[in-house]
């Protein structure tokens, strides 16, 4: 079987099996399978797989069209230009996040010695990238599953950044420390939206996704402890769901923080909240 054949049998069958952009992710299993770009790998469709890669296309076809998310077959997903490892303990970075990365890395980089935290952490994503962009910062990243900062710490490994990893409840590891800077990419899914997502998504960690009833838990959480946990001139900004946006914002504004703004991602929708902390909170 020829790399051409492969990409074109991938197709029809992920076409078949409602995968969307079958095309795209024929191409990108030939690109894995082998170690070329996707322009030399088209160039070279003539060229013959090998018995090994035979057989290893099989089996990703297979996992592929019963709907395995291409990134935990394959093992990594990039992100803000870094590579991450993911498998089925944490939720696959996504685009979207980066608007939150650069946000936070906007304002580390008017900060001498600033501190950052990540709560939530996942797969480490944000956490990483703002440490590779802002090696003068000092950040943390939290998360109450063991397994996810097992693969966040990997990653902080994989690119070579000094990130300090906590174990905990949301707040719970950092309840005696301030920070410059808290992100946070929480669950926010409503629960009952959790048993309709697409095919893929569900298969994702179900705690990085539910966000209880009405998909703020986390945000109340966040809110009530926010104020505590940021220093004086401290920013908070969460990535937040469509349509969530406003609701967050006024939590935020209930628990006492100032200058809340709402951001949008790269396709135009509000993604973002933000908010400091009031110049008269107490710690």
């Amino acid at each position: 079987m020829t790399i051409k054949q492969a990409i074109l049998q991938a197709a029809e069958a992920f076409e078949k099996a409602g995968v969307p952009d079958p095309r795209i992710d024929a191409e990108l299993i030939l690109c894995h399978l082998t170690g070329l770009d996707r322009m030399s790998m088209l160039m070279q469709g003539a060229t013959a797989l090998t018995k090994e890669q035979e057989q290893r296309f099989s089996s990703l076809l297979l996992s592929r069209t019963r709907r395995e998310p291409l990134q935990y077959l394959l093992g990594t997903q990039y992100f803000y230009g870094l590579p991450f490892q993911v498998d089925s303990r944490v939720l696959i970075p996504r685009q979207e996040t980066e608007t939150l990365c650069e946000w936070g890395i906007s304002h580390l980089r008017r900060l001498t010695n600033p501190r950052a935290l990540d709560l939530c952490t996942g797969s480490g994503a944000i956490a990483v990238t703002l440490k590779h962009e802002c090696p003068h910062a000092a950040v943390t990243a939290a998360d109450l599953s063991t397994d996810a900062l097992e693969v966040a710490s990997a990653n902080a490994r994989l690119n070579h950044a000094d990130v300090r990893f906590v174990q905990g409840d949301l707040w719970e590891p950092v309840q005696n420390e301030t920070f410059d800077l808290i992100l946070s990419n929480p669950p926010y899914i409503p629960t009952l939206d959790c048993n309709t997502l697409q095919h893929e998504v569900m298969q994702e960690p179900r705690m990085a996704l539910d966000g209880g009833a009405d998909g703020l838990d986390f945000y109340r959480r966040i809110a009530q402890g926010a104020p505590m946990r940021l220093s004086p001139a401290g920013l908070i900004a969460v990535e937040v769901g469509i349509g969530e946006a406003q609701d967050v914002a006024a939590l935020f504004e209930n628990a006492g923080l100032c200058d809340v703004q709402i951001i949008n991602d790269l396709y135009g929708v509000e993604r973002i909240v933000s908010a400091r902390r009031r110049s008269d909170n107490h710690v």
